[in-house]
């Protein structure tokens, strides 16, 4: 191995170690239930490169190992297989600047986007300062797409859905997409959104 590739090996191990330890806290949840659930983390941008989690793997017992490098339009760079959805999350990084992102199947998520097909609005919400907000005083809504196999179609449409004061989407009948600056962002705002995913359930 080149000293290049050693280093770019290392580097990949790091960010499998931090991808585990987020999926492990989402597995937790029971959001990542089976192998559903994919996360990535930008690692370059010149050239844009991803490490992705692998596909078919239990992501509560993910190791650094578990990951894939990914490029720009993620597809895998070396051994392993992504996620089948690593194309989505290379098309979110490229379309909004994001350094990781999380994607999570929760109940909140697919019931709302049944019932809200056109999108969930919030207002009033303490919460959303966790997106970034200065204040409760706003009103936003999170998109709600349609589902495809095709990531190129999904991908058409979250970009067509994008909505400025919220990092996030819901895919029908699948689950949310969310994305932020590095992990720990992504994560809390995993965690905002889905809280208000369960407020609007709540609330009928």
């Amino acid at each position: 191995m080149t000293e290049t590739g050693a280093a770019v090996a290392l580097e990949l191990e790091e960010a499998g170690a931090v991808l585990a330890a987020e999926a492990a806290r989402f597995a937790s949840f029971g959001w990542m239930r089976g192998t559903s659930g994919n996360l990535s983390l930008v690692l370059s941008r010149e050239p844009l490169r991803l490490a992705v989690t692998a596909s078919g793997r239990d992501k509560g017992e993910l190791t650094p190992a578990d990951v894939v490098l990914t490029d720009g339009e993620g597809a895998a760079v070396g051994p392993g297989r992504p996620s089948a959805e690593a194309a989505l999350h290379a098309r979110v990084v490229r379309l909004t600047g994001a350094g990781a992102v999380v994607h999570v199947h929760t109940v909140a998520s697919v019931l709302m986007g049944q019932r809200s097909p056109g999108g969930i609005p919030f207002e009033g919400l303490e919460m959303l300062k966790g997106l970034g907000h200065p204040t409760h005083e706003v009103a936003v809504t999170l998109p709600v797409i349609a589902n495809s196999q095709d990531m190129t179609e999904l991908g058409d449409r979250l970009e067509a859905a994008l909505t400025p004061g919220m990092p996030a989407v819901v895919v029908a009948g699948h689950g949310i997409y969310v994305w932020g600056a590095d992990p720990r962002e992504a994560r809390h705002r995993a965690e905002v959104v889905e809280w208000l995913l369960e407020l609007a359930v709540a609330r009928g």
